[in-house]
């Protein structure tokens, strides 16, 4: 936690605050000049009082490779993807600021439409391609985008003169007089990959030297990366869920790897527009439709979220349906979400061992590992979990029948009873966690997905990291909610007993600041700044005069906006 709150502090003391440095910074950091239309977004951004204007490396990051492809390439792909409707993309087509046309519209499209309408009038013309799927689709192979971020890194330079302006009258936009197919169109190259091994695809875009690609290297030394030896507690959160790093132990352990249902992926770098990805993949990550549709079953409403921390029972709760993969009587029990399920099952888990912290007799505030620790009881007591539906079974669900018993349905609202909120994948990332995140209670993260957010949340500090496996579930539950007794004064050695502490007071601390923290970095009105900046940068992208477009000033012109006094103005000077 204190290592968290170092970067944390770091990120806070280091945001830029006036215009000028915004831009300095950027040029600094990306070797170009800001995209144009760049000092509308800022003031765009200032005005829905964005926390931090430097952190969008996301988008950066996204968009970083598409410099190595030419610009007219990108059009014809962006206006022409959708065409086929089982490859699963939708087109959202834009001009003269206005979305004028929806190809392949599905309720995702028509969600992203509403978004973009409320920035279009700052938007070039462009088509988007989107994701129709629940499932990510690019996977670019290691050699080859290594070559696509070299050209990148190659053609950085800061032009004199350049224009802050959209090229207008491109070709390569989608024809929306004309009927029928393009005389000439670019082959995505999907293929087809359901119920397949997803690790087959995605160590090609692996290092050589990493787990997924060498074989010399040990389970141990991969976990050694991202998680402690005590405790197994997670240190590296970006790594927990990298599956270079810890693909191979969870390739049969996570519904989306081994069972995916629609996965359609390709090894051509396309500009395609998605809400999730794991690290391996080149889609250009957007804010998720479940983050900006209004729906009750996503959405946190303080009104019923009444209880303080103190009144919370110490217990963990999840509801879902048993989504993540098709299923089948064989493969159920390798599922993340059941495995999640039974893990904490008081019978299953009867006369099982599990590792957990001990504190050590001798040495108050300093922990051991503790390797056979009975949780059943525990688990009894603390946490509340289980499936309300079955789902996405071959060829029913009827195996299930005697595997697990349904809870009822119940408002997603209640689930912020208690103080501990877990939070899984399904077939792909959880739509639940900013307002997880937004509740009193605390939120346990466990997922190989990533998000337009990831960036702007601290791991220890805005909420709890768990490993996929859940090996570390009852580590992080004990050390909160406290188990055992302190062995009496003068005890000496080991003990057949496990002693935790309670640590109410840090995991009250870890939800007030995650709650705190949301409401300043995932508002709604941060889903606009992103998607807006996002766009911009796009259309810069797509631009044939790429190179000779942007914002070529110092960002003086902007110093009464931001209030710069003269003496703040000589200190930027010089």
């Amino acid at each position: 936690m204190a290592e968290a709150d170092k970067k944390w502090l770091i990120y806070e003391n280091t945001r830029s605050t006036t215009f000028r440095q915004t831009v300095t910074k950027y040029r600094r950091k990306y070797g170009r000049h800001p995209p144009p239309a760049f000092d509308d977004w800022y003031k765009f951004a200032r005005k829905k009082n964005v926390h931090n204007i430097d952190d969008f490396e996301q988008i950066m990051d996204d968009l970083r490779p598409f410099w190595a492809i030419e610009p007219k390439v990108l059009r014809d792909l962006a206006a022409n993807m959708w065409r086929d409707e089982k490859n699963g993309v939708a087109g959202i087509h834009i001009r003269d600021h206005k979305v004028v046309k929806e190809s392949n519209r599905s309720w995702r499209s028509e969600t992203l439409i509403t978004l973009i309408e409320k920035i279009a009038t700052y938007l070039p013309d462009m088509d988007i391609a989107m994701n129709r799927l629940d499932q990510p689709r690019v996977v670019v192979p290691w050699e080859d985008m290594q070559a696509h971020l070299k050209k990148e890194q190659d053609t950085r330079q800061l032009r004199p003169n350049v224009q802050n302006t959209f090229t207008i009258g491109m070709d390569g936009l989608l024809n929306l007089t004309a009927e029928g197919q393009p005389p000439h169109q670019e082959d995505p190259a999907w293929f087809a990959a359901h119920g397949k091994q997803y690790m087959d695809t995605a160590k090609l875009a692996c290092p050589p030297e990493s787990h997924a690609r060498n074989n010399d290297m040990s389970k141990t030394d991969a976990q050694a990366s991202y998680k402690t030896r005590m405790g197994g507690v997670i240190t590296n959160f970006n790594l927990s869920s990298d599956l270079c790093t810890v693909g191979p132990e969870i390739q049969d352990q996570h519904g989306f790897l081994f069972s995916g249902s629609s996965i359609i992926p390709t090894k051509r770098l396309v500009p395609i527009f998605g809400e999730c990805k794991v690290n391996v993949n080149s889609d250009i990550l957007f804010p998720a439709n479940m983050y900006w549709k209004h729906d009750e079953r996503y959405d946190y409403d303080e009104k019923h979220d009444k209880l303080a921390w103190e009144h919370k029972p110490d217990s963990m709760i999840w509801r879902g349906v048993t989504s993540g993969g098709a299923q089948t009587a064989d493969n159920w029990q390798k599922m993340h979400r059941q495995r999640l399920v039974r893990i904490v099952n008081s019978t299953i888990m009867g006369k099982e061992a599990v590792r957990i912290l001990s504190e050590q007799p001798e040495k108050q505030g300093e922990y051991e590992n503790f390797r056979h620790f009975n949780p059943a009881e525990f688990a009894a007591n603390h946490t509340d979990v289980g499936f309300t539906e079955t789902m996405s079974c071959v060829p029913d669900c009827a195996f299930y029948n005697d595997v697990f018993s349904m809870k009822p349905r119940a408002p997603f609202a209640e689930q912020f009873k208690q103080k501990f909120l877990v939070d899984v994948d399904g077939h792909s990332f959880s739509g639940r966690w900013h307002a997880f995140l937004e509740s009193k209670s605390l939120g346990i993260k466990a997922t190989i997905f990533r998000e337009w957010h990831d960036s702007r949340l601290f791991a220890w500090r805005h909420f709890v990291p768990m490993d996929n496996l859940y090996d570390d579930v009852y580590t992080i539950l004990t050390y909160f909610i406290g188990v055992g007794a302190r062995p009496e004064d003068g005890a000496a050695g080991p003990t057949d007993d496990a002693y935790v502490p309670r640590h109410d007071a840090e995991g009250k601390r870890l939800a007030n600041q995650g709650r705190e923290w949301a409401k300043k970095v995932l508002r709604r009105e941060d889903i606009e700044i992103y998607m807006l900046r996002l766009l911009l940068e796009y259309g810069r992208i797509i631009d044939d005069n790429r190179d000779r477009i942007g914002y070529d000033g110092d960002g003086s012109e902007l110093d009464k906006y931001d209030g710069v006094a003269q003496t703040d103005k000589d200190q930027v000077a010089h």
